[in-house]
């Protein structure tokens, strides 16, 4: 639901429990403010537990192995070889 959904509900729940004085006959708009709260303050705690769980980190320290997967293939034009140059980079360590 989010921090502005949840807010938004609890700010909705209060308005109705505690503002609002209309009679409807058969709705009680106190108890739907109480439980418009209630769902927002569910919702803002389902939301903090998430994002809790998600902002945790692990840290793992990558396995770097050099291989040589196959030789080299050098293209032959017209009686010249022609040479190709890489640079391999290993990728930086992340802390």
């Amino acid at each position: 639901m989010g921090f502005g959904g949840s807010i938004f509900l609890i700010a909705l729940g209060a308005i109705f429990a505690f503002a609002v004085e209309a009679d409807l006959g058969w709705l009680n708009l106190a108890v739907v403010g109480w439980v418009l709260m209630l769902a927002g303050l569910a919702g803002l705690l389902v939301t903090l537990h998430f994002w809790n769980t998600r902002r945790r980190t692990v840290v793992a320290r990558p396995v770097v192995e050099d291989r040589v997967v196959a030789e080299r293939v050098v293209p032959v034009q017209d009686d010249r070889v022609v040479e190709e140059y890489r640079e391999v980079r290993r990728p930086r360590r992340t802390v």
